[in-house]
């Protein structure tokens, strides 16, 4: 999940938010000040109310954000780096580059969020409880009590046991120290995911077909967003069993085709694209990668304009480029593919180009990879 824009770094990780955060934070907001606060704390102004829920739906979201940077700092703690931290619609996501490496450290890094989120809600009940004593009422006690409440009921969600939640990386972590096979844990924990996912569909639509409004097409939503979230989280698992053990010199297209920044798209197009057959032509100056061309960005760029277009202008830019080195292992690379839309690595050693990683040659690594796990399962 990309961000649409930065909010800065917390505890040294950079900080988004995606534009879809918008729709969910007005929906708090405008259910607090429109119904939840007017019917349970009558006669205030809808000023009153509206500010009631507009400050509620921020410190709710602040949570959010505790929660996430809880589980980026044990991250950083067990020797995994994170790419930042995302808020969106379904609430956040930390970006983290690697997989812990025993189950001890998944433990840890799965579940602080959660419990974050109940010490956020345990905070809330005691003030609210506390000014409830000292004879405190109204709107200040109606919006600490809703952030109590739903403080403890997002750590208890989180802490079901299905994918991608972070109680399916606690069900993970379980069955990968019970039976020593990540791999096995992690289709466990994908196929709890997707189990929830067709509850929560199943039960949001009854709720919304007896009348319960909103409420039940948003679980049935979270439940859709479960179902491909844990599918997608098989999928990766099965890759990178199959992916284990390789290494980019494995898979790699060693000594790929150059190009120079200063060659025109008419030129190439003319004398260098019925001649090299790969789809990506990586650009050089004295050996070192500074750009990445593919077919699809020469495509988008118009005839007329061709002949004074550079391919430099339209490549992945040099601070863009995904760079991986020959003895790296794959499955650390494939989570950094991302950074460039093009999909594809270059591989250098010393700073010089070596060779080029693409889809295809990942793919076909998959597949034998998959060939062997077969072949070692048949042969138990």
């Amino acid at each position: 999940m990309r961000a649409s824009f930065r909010l800065g770094r917390v505890a040294g990780v950079p900080v988004g938010v995606n534009w879809s955060v918008l729709v969910i934070f007005l929906l708090i907001a405008w259910a607090l000040s429109a119904s939840l606060f007017p019917r349970s704390y009558p006669g205030h102004s809808a000023l009153a109310y509206g500010a009631a829920g507009l400050a509620a739906a921020v410190v709710f979201f602040v949570g959010l954000l505790a929660h996430e940077v809880a589980h980026a700092v044990i991250a950083k703690r067990n020797g995994i780096e994170v790419e930042g931290i995302t808020l969106w619609l379904f609430g956040g996501v930390s970006e983290l580059k690697g997989e812990a490496k025993d189950p001890g450290a998944e433990l840890r890094i799965a579940g602080v969020g959660p419990l974050v989120s109940l010490l956020i809600g345990l905070f809330f009940a005691a003030v609210a409880v506390l000014l409830a004593v000292a004879g405190v009422h109204g709107l200040l006690l109606g919006a600490l009590s809703w952030l109590a409440g739903i403080n403890v009921l997002l750590a208890i969600f989180n802490v079901l046991p299905a994918a991608p939640l972070d109680g399916g990386r606690l069900l993970r972590a379980a069955v990968w120290k019970a039976t020593g096979d990540r791999t096995k844990a992690s289709v466990v924990a994908a196929r709890a995911g997707w189990v929830l996912g067709i509850v929560l569909i199943a039960f949001g639509l009854w709720r919304f077909l007896v009348g319960a409004g909103i409420g039940g097409l948003w679980l049935a939503l979270i439940g859709w967003f479960l179902i491909g979230a844990a599918g997608m989280e098989e999928r990766q698992a099965r890759m990178g069993s199959a992916l284990r053990g390789v290494r980019v010199a494995d898979v790699m297209t060693p000594q790929p085709q150059t190009a120079s920044g200063d060659m025109t798209v008419a030129d190439f197009v003319d004398h260098y694209l019925f001649a090299y057959r790969h789809s990506a032509l990586p650009l050089t100056d004295q050996g070192r990668p500074v750009g990445l061309v593919t077919l699809d960005r020469v495509r988008g760029i118009p005839a007329d304009r061709r002949a004074s277009t550079t391919l430099a202008e339209v490549a992945c830019r040099a601070d863009e480029l995904v760079l991986a080195s020959p003895d790296e292992q794959l499955n650390e690379l494939l989570p950094r593919l991302s950074e460039c839309a093009d999909g594809r690595a270059l591989v250098v050693t010393d700073q010089r180009l070596v060779g080029i990683v693409s889809p295809s040659d990942i793919s076909r690594a998959v597949q034998r990879g998959s060939l062997r796990d077969q072949a070692a399962g048949a042969g138990r």
